[in-house]
């Protein structure tokens, strides 16, 4: 299992801290934020780690977290030009992925439950995590039948679907950056993360499990609050970075 940290973008929400810093290094209680999601794939015994930055950020990330021996792990480095989603991680992590697994997470995303064994038990398909959120409306929303599996996955839905969120973080086999190199972009004009959940989810091939604790994607000035809070109550002894 190879880990990728998505930790790009502008983070133009959080202006004017953002002018001067990656929203990922910003401080959570006594750590730089990236430091929640790496603990989340090290924790899983992932030892081989692609960071993907933005280029005006680069020389930050490189600064504050060297090339991995300190974390008893190995760091890549890899530039993302241009925010053209989530999906596109993939395929600028195409050579450092290589025919390994690979577990997906984006740099402003905590989580209080630990899913080590989720991500060590992955062998093959696709497996995301969802968690029951008031304003489904901003993430990509998954549908549950009666029986609770997953129906159908859609992005920022304009209509009520379901009041469970998809999570920023994602395991998939080595068939997943052929997909994503197949992909076409959105209106948005990125490629979706979604539509690759949406094609493992139509072969029958994707897992959606439940998270239970809390999960906070930091990317508002309210939700950093949350993760500053959660972070000094509830996560410092559960941290191994």
């Amino acid at each position: 299992m190879r880990g990728i940290i998505l930790s790009g973008g502008a983070a133009t929400r959080l202006r004017p801290c953002t002018k001067v810093t990656s929203k990922q290094l910003l401080p959570i209680y006594n750590r730089p934020m990236i430091y929640y999601p790496l603990n989340t794939l090290i924790k899983a015994g992932i030892k081989e780690i692609l960071i993907i930055v933005a280029p005006e950020r680069a020389g930050d990330y490189l600064n504050l977290l060297g090339s991995g021996k300190e974390f008893g792990v190995k760091f890549t480095y890899e530039i993302q030009d241009q925010p053209a989603g989530i999906a596109e991680a993939f395929i600028i992590g195409e050579n450092f992925i290589d025919e390994d697994n690979v577990t997906l997470i984006l740099g402003d995303n905590i989580f209080e439950d630990d899913l080590s064994e989720e991500i060590k038990n992955f062998r093959k398909g696709g497996k995301v995590f969802a968690k029951k959120v008031p304003d489904p409306e901003r993430f990509g929303v998954v549908k549950f039948d009666e029986n609770g599996k997953a129906q159908k996955i859609v992005e920022k839905p304009k209509e009520w679907l379901s009041d469970y969120a998809v999570t920023g973080l994602y395991v998939y086999d080595n068939k997943v950056v052929k997909i994503a190199k197949n992909l076409k972009p959105s209106g948005r004009g990125e490629l979706e993360i979604t539509d690759i959940n949406s094609i493992y989810l139509e072969k029958k091939e994707l897992e959606v499990a439940i998270v239970n604790g809390e999960w906070i994607d930091a990317g508002t000035f309210d939700s950093l609050l949350r993760a500053q809070n959660l972070a000094k109550k509830k996560l410092q002894n559960k941290l191994v970075i």
